[in-house]
């Protein structure tokens, strides 16, 4: 005999949900850059001449589409008037700002299907 109420729906777990993602590393780091770029109203060219290296890289550096290399960073951060630890530090904070906080273990969550008696 089945342990279900006759009109009740039985639930099944169909697949995971997915779960909130993580920022990536590059992503911050971009946003950190492009924040204290955009905060001191400097260009791209006027920041990336200062910096030594192209235009179209620190573009895509901003925009977290490339992982740069600390000498990369450290060079864009001393043309903002910042050391790479301000740098680090502040996506850093930024990362631990966007990050869910795990307080339970973690797992996912089950999404549901529910299906008629």
């Amino acid at each position: 005999m089945s342990s279900h109420a006759p009109n009740q729906a039985r639930v099944i777990p169909l697949r995971p949900v997915a779960a909130a993602r993580e920022p990536l590393w590059r992503d911050v780091v971009g946003d950190v850059l492009r924040r204290e770029r955009t905060a001191q109203q400097r260009t791209l060219k006027d920041v990336a001449e200062a910096a030594r290296i192209s235009m179209p890289y620190l573009s895509e550096i901003e925009r977290g589409r490339k992982e740069a290399s600390s000498e990369v960073l450290a060079a864009a951060a001393r043309s903002l008037g910042l050391g790479l630890a301000d740098v680090l530090s502040l996506a850093q904070g930024e990362i631990a700002r966007r990050t869910p906080s795990r307080t339970a273990p973690a797992r996912a969550p089950m999404g549901e299907v529910r299906l008629a008696a």
